[in-house]
């Protein structure tokens, strides 16, 4: 049956699309878990009994034959179209069913594709997939429905389920194929009548009978399946693993490179003492993270004790599933690169108000400079209160945390020294001054933040975000500024150390600053393509998050290796950043990589955001932060490494950040900076609101005073 979107012209979907359509389940953003092989050998059958509706081949029970080889114009029916027209001794509908069901993944992505090209699904930022809502029609009558296409075909195959309508063959078996990936009863409420209804259907069509058939005699258990199919995982001794040069500099994903070149896309490390590991590294296994790993990995196992640390439970890097889809939702406009957009008035302010302590022949540290002028703009934006007083022990109880929960790099009582035990207090001295400037009467008039969305959501739905989780909420918003920071550092460092890149980058800078400030939209590709393009090979050569942990919750397959249930899995998706099959020449800083024709980043292999549904939410936000800072530093200051000879190395516990030992000189001022005023207010002007004076700033041009707050909003501008 065709559908087609009111005024335009019908549009026919196959049954491998209405299938994909009936089995989306939009309260969590992706589709009903289908056992794999039952999902294969459905996908198959719906690709044989779309030939067949098009006339293109006819079956029985016995056998299988073509009757047109013409070509459909449908590369996944084609392409399987091919392969029987290839093999040379007639066989069944069941044997086609189970050679074409290892083909099946690239159907569904096919159909994908072309339901989005059709508008007819939305995909979203992380691997979720929503209907696009728009008003549908049938060609069989001129009524129309507002509604989705999936509720559409959901409407009808209803109407053939709950009453005596005789379905046409297509919609026969659209409802065998849903029948055998038994989903109904997660879609419909079924009493005992509508499911021998559903039954007698499934009957009516021959090639929907011959799917079942097909399904129901290889339903073996997976387990055996893969007993006999996979190979023993390969293990890498730690006297291996020492050995590789990249352990010396800290650079993981360089020594994840090296290790899957050696062992495979999957290898296996030991640790004394410790729970095995498995390692996936490679563009092959992040396309299979990206796609299937929701079905088969979880979250929430190795991040339970982590969270426990701030009395939280279910906090959204620990969620799976839907209350992972729910939330992420529900707070993606506040990660949001809009957001920032509607907030850059604020963010040059704060960005110049900290580079105006920075003095000619001055030298800092590059990590706590380039974390301090981040924090002294997410902080303002973010959670309205300033915590430059606060972030050193933030981060440290962070980092400790996450090296003694996480990691496991350090035993447990290591996060309850005394020394810790103070740099706790700092997480509910930080809720306290968000709490304190977040009521009603100051917020009244001012735009959203961060802090908002958070407690807004709480106050709304407090099972999804309990009072026990805004701890780690609100503080893990400002730890953002560890990987921002770290981020910029790293493109400090590759700026300063190569002049020429400098200079491209600072007149880019100049061209959107000279003539005041530019707006958020002024941002565009064109405007700062060098710029982006530099970032990019910034977040390739040096992720702040080179990989991620997850268990396995059900046994899978990948690349031929079995990853059994229980098993702790280390997805290390920047690995393809240093493999030249990949990346030609990995180790070169080469900006021109993702220009046309080269574009080396359109593969898995090119994950710096991490993969599937636990993709940085604020992703985008990060990037145009950074993109900013990168232009207004290049724009005001000429920086350079110090020592000028230094080789980068990496500390890369917990995450990726430069050694202690780089450090960034103050050479030039190329320009003076605008005089920073306080911004106009809602609410009164940014003041210290325990003794109403200026907080004082240390040598790095930074706030020293513990009850530095800011009261009131500022305005967009």
């Amino acid at each position: 049956m065709a559908v087609a979107k009111k005024g335009s012209t019908p549009q026919t979907l196959s049954l491998p699309e209405e299938l994909i359509l009936m089995l989306l389940n939009e309260q969590t953003g992706y589709f009903h878990q289908v056992p794999g092989w039952d999902l294969n050998c459905a996908v198959a059958g719906a690709v044989l009994a779309e030939l067949s509706l098009l006339s293109r081949i006819d079956t029985d029970m016995e056998s299988l034959v073509i009757v047109d080889h013409a070509q459909t114009g449908n590369p996944a029916l084609d392409s399987i179209l091919k392969k029987i027209a290839d093999e040379p001794v007639q066989r069944s509908a069941q044997f086609w069913i189970e050679r074409l069901a290892i083909h099946s993944e690239s159907v569904i992505d096919l159909a994908l594709d072309n339901l989005v090209k059709l508008k007819i699904l939305e995909h979203h930022h992380g691997g979720f997939w929503t209907l696009a809502p728009m008003e549908w029609r049938t060609d069989m009558s001129s009524s129309s429905i507002e509604d989705t296409a999936g509720e559409f075909i959901k409407l009808r195959v209803m109407r053939y389920i709950f009453t005596d309508a005789i379905p046409d063959p297509r919609d026969t078996i659209t409802i065998c194929l849903v029948n055998t990936c038994d989903v109904f009863r997660f879609i419909f409420e079924l009493d005992d009548e509508s499911e021998e209804r559903i039954e007698s259907i499934c009957q009516m069509d021959l090639i929907g009978r011959s799917i079942a058939e097909a399904v129901k005699h290889n339903i073996a258990s997976p387990l055996l399946r893969r007993s006999r199919l996979t190979k023993p995982i390969p293990s890498v001794s730690l006297r291996q693993l020492l050995r590789n040069r990249h352990v010396r500099d800290g650079n993981v994903p360089a020594l994840f490179a090296d290790l899957a070149k050696q062992y495979g896309p999957v290898f296996e490390l030991r640790p004394p003492f410790a729970k095995p590991m498995i390692f996936l590294a490679g563009p092959q296994t992040n396309r299979w993270v990206h796609r299937h790993g929701r079905m088969y990995l979880r979250a929430k196992d190795y991040f339970a004790d982590f969270e426990k640390v701030y009395g939280a439970s279910g906090v959204l890097p620990s969620l799976d599933g839907a209350d992972h889809f729910r939330l992420r939702r529900a707070m993606a406009p506040a990660y949001s690169r809009g957001r920032l957009v509607g907030q850059m008035d604020q963010l040059y302010h704060h960005a110049r108000k900290y580079m105006a302590n920075w003095t000619v022949g001055d030298t800092f540290s590059a990590k706590r400079l380039c974390r301090r002028m981040i924090n002294a703009q997410i902080s303002p934006l973010s959670v309205s209160v300033d915590t430059q007083d606060l972030i050193d022990d933030l981060i440290k109880y962070k980092e400790r945390a996450l090296c003694t929960h996480i990691v496991n790099v350090l035993p447990r009582f290591m996060l309850n020294t005394p020394g810790m035990k103070r740099r706790a207090k700092a997480v509910d001295t930080l809720l306290e001054r968000i709490q304190s400037v977040h009521t009603p009467a100051q917020r009244a008039g001012c735009p959203r933040n961060l802090a908002d969305d958070w407690l807004s959501l709480h106050a709304s739905d407090p099972q999804l975000v309990p009072e026990s989780n805004l701890r780690f909420a609100l503080s893990a918003a400002l730890i953002a500024s560890v990987y921002l920071g770290d981020a910029l550092s790293f493109a400090v460092y590759a700026m300063a150390s190569q002049p020429a890149l400098y200079a491209r980058i600072r007149r880019e800078a100049d061209a959107l600053f000279d003539h005041g400030d530019p707006r958020g939209e002024d941002f565009t590709p064109a405007a700062i393509d060098v710029t982006h393009r530099f970032l990019m090979e910034c977040m390739r050569l040096y992720p702040i998050v080179p990989m991620s942990m997850r268990d396995v919750m059900n046994a899978c397959v990948v690349e031929g290796y079995e990853l059994p249930v229980g098993s702790r899995v280390i997805i290390a998706q920047t690995a393809p950043h240093y493999m030249d099959d990949v990346f030609p020449d990995p180790f070169t800083f080469d900006i021109d990589r993702y220009q046309s024709p080269r574009n080396e980043h359109h593969n898995p292999g090119y994950a710096p955001h991490g993969l599937g549904t636990h993709t940085c939410l604020g992703s985008r936000w990060l990037e145009l932060q950074l993109a900013v800072n990168v232009l207004m530093i290049a724009h005001y200051f000429t920086l350079e490494v110090s020592p000028a000879n230094y080789k980068l190395r990496f500390n890369p516990l917990p995450s990726m950040k430069p050694s202690k030992k780089l450090k960034f000189h103050i050479a030039e001022q190329k320009r003076e900076l605008p005089v920073s005023s306080d911004l106009n207010l809602d609410g009164g002007t940014i003041t210290a609101l325990s003794n109403g004076a200026a907080a004082h700033l240390d040598h790095a041009g930074l706030p020293d005073d513990p009850n530095h707050k800011m009261n009131g909003c500022p305005r967009n501008g």
